[in-house]
């Protein structure tokens, strides 16, 4: 199904799509501080890169929803969480160690903290969203998005992310998302914002539901 939002028009991602997508989240996560604390050396983070984004897609399209351009520009990899998350298969744990190499354990740390503070709520969780480097700054995320997110308000399902700078935490706030408790990625590691879009509520954004670490969820 095609959706057009603004000048902006949105299908849903096919295995054709694969290679220029693959790019397209490899450029757009290439700088920022993530990227600085996961891979220092620009050389190295480029091959790496792309081998990550590789899984990262192909398991969106697998397990998910994935959503573009009709030029291929930008992408969204979006979940449904019904239910909390059960932790990291251990086919997905040889999978990412293979892509990522000597830099897996950082890798593997960034998604056991993810999947440990995700909300108990029903949502459904935008993983990534990527707008190719030449296209940024031109409202082609916020249209992207807001294609799904019309889908969402439609059943009153609300949306959960992680920002990781502040330019696309203004963004994600000025399109209905509350920021909630950040954290703090370790050995000297940037600051990410977690961010819901609930219900609007008279007074605003639905305030950010109340979380716990998964580790004391599975205890009691």
């Amino acid at each position: 199904m095609t959706a057009v939002s603004t000048s902006v028009t949105v299908r849903r991602a096919t295995r054709d799509d694969t290679d220029p997508l693959i790019s397209v989240l490899a450029e757009a996560f290439f700088a920022g501080p993530v990227a600085d604390w996961l891979i220092p050396d620009h050389d190295d983070r480029r091959a790496v890169y792309q081998r990550y984004f590789e899984l990262v897609l192909h398991h969106g399209l697998e397990h998910g929803h994935v959503d573009t351009t009709i030029d291929l520009s930008a992408v969204a990899i979006w979940y449904p969480r019904p239910e909390p998350p059960r932790g990291t298969s251990p086919e997905h744990q040889v999978a990412l160690e293979a892509a990522t190499g000597v830099y897996a354990p950082k890798f593997t740390l960034l998604e056991a903290m993810f999947e440990a503070f995700h909300p108990r709520e029903p949502h459904h969780y935008l993983a990534y969203v990527a707008v190719s480097p030449e296209q940024q700054g031109r409202g082609v995320g916020a249209a992207l998005l807001n294609s799904y997110h019309r889908r969402l308000d439609a059943v009153g399902m609300p949306a959960y992310l992680e920002a990781s700078n502040m330019r696309n935490r203004r963004l994600y706030l000025r399109l209905g998302y509350r920021a909630g408790p950040p954290l703090i990625l370790p050995t000297s590691g940037p600051t990410i914002w977690r961010m819901w879009r609930g219900t609007p509520t008279a007074t605003g954004p639905a305030a950010f539901p109340a979380t716990e670490p998964l580790s004391r969820r599975r205890a009691r």
